[in-house]
């Protein structure tokens, strides 16, 4: 055996590593390695538990009951004005703006939003359940589980279109396509009501009104066939465009003030709309007072005979004033009468719920596949914390800290 002199030796060099990727491979495999170890060590875990999940899973799919979903798609009405609004609006050059004032005031609604919210309303619910005896189907005594059930199985959504989708789930299909209709047909006698509901409030308001201007009316024709039963004083041409100019500027009056009055009930007092209208309303008096008491007056006093004269234009123009308020709200009683008669609200179905030929629920396969898949991450996780406590307990200084954890949370031996 030949050995090298001290002198003969090379020095060491840190020169590089040729096999280092080699080697982080070798780790790799060595990590893969005890990976498939600790596989092999719970494989009963890792493949039983799944296996039997998945076997409870079909099981129980297959002895669930077919769930059949009914649908029906309806269109909401447009928004368009009410026969009434329109004639408000022609009413504008009439009466002074009062037809303007009041069809101004009404607020628009998004339909779909509206008819949703209706459909899923207490009232409608209470309805169904009385109607189909629901609370026997879903076998619960109380209305509001009866309501609950039904609300559990009905789905109620509007599309960006507009149409709205009625869903309804049961394990008949021809009570789901029943229920599904039964929605739309109870909607439809519910925006009857609120239609009708709606318009007869409107009737009976200027029913109310209507009632009181002929009154008034009446009394001023009275008062002026009383005074003027001594003969009725000459008016010239002057006199008479004072009445009627004054008549219909306390007319604008007035729908100026029916504005205002709607307008506070949804607007600020900030509201430059209301702000506006309040100045012209002020105007409006302002040009009153100086028709009454300055030299439009005074020349209708110069126009009339003394002061009998001047007390007969008075009346004239205060009956004046009644027969153009009369006139007017007698046109707005007819159309609210009108508006009352018809169904304001038509609700279009385009595609009524027909019986379901195919189900709905369960999707077994899925089910099947979701169970299984978390009965194997449960294992696997089941089987991770198993091989990191056997290796804690092999490892006398991990075993001493895993002994005070278990004092810590304690879990005495």
């Amino acid at each position: 055996m030949i050995e090298s002199a001290p002198g003969d030796r090379q020095p060491h060099t840190s020169a590089p590593d040729p096999s280092a990727p080699q080697a982080a491979t070798s780790r790799e495999e060595v990590d893969l390695l005890d990976l498939l170890i600790i596989l092999a060590r719970h494989k009963k875990l890792v493949i039983g538990l799944p296996l039997v999940v998945g076997i409870l899973a079909v099981v129980i799919t297959l002895n669930m009951a077919d769930v059949f979903t009914g649908a029906a798609k309806i269109l909401p009405p447009q928004q368009n004005q009410s026969a009434a609004s329109l004639m408000l609006s022609q009413l504008t050059s009439a009466a002074g703006g009062i037809g303007g004032a009041v069809g101004a005031a009404l607020p628009i609604k998004n339909p779909s939003d509206l008819y949703v919210g209706m459909l899923k309303s207490r009232t409608i619910a209470d309805i169904l359940i009385t109607r189909f005896d629901l609370r026997n189907r879903y076998e619960t005594k109380l209305q509001s589980g009866a309501r609950g059930r039904l609300e559990s199985k009905t789905t109620i959504t509007a599309g960006k279109e507009g149409i709205i989708l009625v869903e309804v789930d049961d394990y008949d299909p021809k009570f789901a396509a029943a229920l599904a209709n039964a929605y739309v047909e109870e909607l439809m006698n519910l925006t009857q009501v609120l239609a009708v509901t709606e318009a007869s409030q409107r009737r009976l308001f200027f029913e109310q009104q209507l009632m009181r201007t002929k009154e008034n009316l009446i009394q001023a024709e009275d008062t002026a066939r009383r005074s003027l039963q001594g003969g009725l004083v000459k008016i010239d041409d002057q006199g008479r465009a004072m009445i009627e100019t004054t008549a219909r500027l306390r007319a604008q009056m007035s729908g100026k003030e029916i504005q205002i009055g709607a307008m506070r009930t949804f607007a600020a007092e900030d509201n430059p709309e209301l702000q506006r209208a309040e100045k012209e309303l002020d105007a409006m008096r302002r040009e009153l007072a100086k028709l009454e008491g300055s030299g439009s007056t005074a020349a209708a006093r110069d126009g009339a005979s003394g002061g009998k004269g001047l007390d007969n234009l008075r009346l004239l123009r205060d009956l004046r004033y009644n027969e153009l308020l009369y006139e007017v709200l007698a046109r707005q009683y007819e159309m609210a009468r009108i508006d009352e008669a018809k169904n304001s609200a038509l609700i279009q179905v385009l595609d009524k719920a027909v019986e379901p030929d195919r189900k709905s629920k369960p999707r077994r396969a899925i089910l099947v596949l979701l169970w299984t898949f978390a009965a194997l991450v449960l294992a696997l996780v089941w089987a991770a914390i198993a091989e990191s406590a056997a290796r804690a307990r092999a490892d006398p200084e991990r075993a001493t800290r895993l002994t005070v954890l278990r004092h810590a949370i304690g879990l005495r031996r």
